[in-house]
């Protein structure tokens, strides 16, 4: 079912919680809302399940305008934040629940309950309450109770907030799994950019109520559309610069730091200013004859897989880096002289 979202406004009084949001979802695709607190993320997916009407523009299942149809006329199944299950009902009888809402017969309700604890792994579970089961466990049955009823998009409002660090990866590779089975059309809500960049066929990136950008986790993380993007999706290092010459899809940048050089397909005159950044995991450690500068390292902290660097330029910028399967032992104070290659240098108007 392909979702299209076109010209979205919602207010709450006199604040804008979404101004303008124009998305196309396509159908089958597993699709991100990713933004800061206040962005307007989880406003957009309840417009998009029917709790709120929007102010202005208008929203589509398919061919079908949703404006005005209640929640109960959508066919979108919605997993909360807080699992939001019956404590005094079983796995079962939870999960049955939007069955009998719909008046469904009672032997192809228990058929479809069975399918859809199957399709969680949690068949073993129907006769449990939800207080004897984990939090990674309520999670896959609050998925069930949502699939159960065969909806048309799936809505997912930051289901793995809850869940320890090692149960959110487990449940990442569920809801990857559960997707790729059932092939439905799901929006998925999250502040969690791993979650996201893990997940994903595509994203938007929200910011106080707008859409920043749109497109798959690699475009978005390699080339975000501005600052705000870049910095959120991920962590950069950013020098205010002046283009000193440009090139075909090449640009010398002056910064505080010395010139630098960045494959780019921006087109820039000399003398324009722009913001020029690069990821910490961009940072290679030694000398390169371009982009290379001596720095002097600040703070060191071993993660086990990568180490983390803060380090001081000779202009006094610090930058972050990282090393991955570190090995050799370096100690605040000693020099290390590092280098970034052009393609990976980041280059924005804003």
């Amino acid at each position: 079912m392909r979702v299209s979202i076109r010209n979205l406004t919602k207010r709450f009084g006199a604040a804008a919680a979404l101004r303008n949001v124009s998305i196309e979802i396509e159908s089958q695709e597993l699709f991100f809302l990713l933004g800061p607190s206040g962005c307007g993320k989880t406003t957009l997916l309840r417009l998009i399940a029917g709790f709120y009407e929007p102010d202005e523009g208008d929203l589509y299942f398919g061919d079908k305008p949703m404006k005005g149809a209640p929640p109960h006329q959508r066919n979108a199944g919605m997993v909360f934040q807080n699992y939001a299950l019956w404590p005094h009902m079983t796995v079962a009888q939870n999960v049955a629940y939007g069955l009998e809402v719909r008046a469904v017969a009672a032997a192809e309700r228990k058929q479809r309950v069975a399918e859809a604890l199957e399709i969680v792994q949690m068949a073993a579970y129907a006769g449990r309450m939800p207080n004897q089961l984990s939090g990674g466990q309520q999670q896959r049955v609050a998925l069930a109770r949502a699939l159960v009823i065969k909806p048309d998009v799936l809505l997912l409002d930051e289901p793995l907030s809850n869940l320890d660090a090692r149960l959110r990866l487990e449940m990442r590779e569920e809801i990857q799994r559960i997707h790729a089975r059932t092939a439905i059309t799901t929006v998925y809500v999250t502040h969690d950019q791993k979650e996201a960049l893990s997940l994903a066929q595509r994203m938007a990136v929200l910011r106080e109520g707008r859409v920043e950008q749109i497109g798959a986790p690699r475009a978005v993380y390699r080339n975000p559309a501005n600052r705000f993007v870049a910095d959120f999706i991920g962590e950069t290092n950013w020098w205010e610069a002046k283009v000193a010459a440009a090139g075909d899809g090449e640009l010398r940048l002056e910064t505080r730091d010395g010139l630098v050089e960045a494959a780019s397909s921006l087109k820039l005159e000399p003398g324009a200013r722009v913001w020029a950044g690069f990821r910490p995991e961009a940072v290679e450690l030694g000398p390169a004859a371009i982009n290379s500068f001596p720095t002097r390292v600040e703070h060191v902290s071993y993660l086990g897989e990568i180490e983390q660097y803060r380090l001081a330029l000779p202009s006094g910028t610090i930058v972050k880096a990282f090393e991955q399967n570190p090995r050799a032992i370096r100690q605040p104070g000693s020099a290390l002289e590092i280098h970034v290659r052009p393609q990976n240098l980041l280059v924005l108007k804003e």
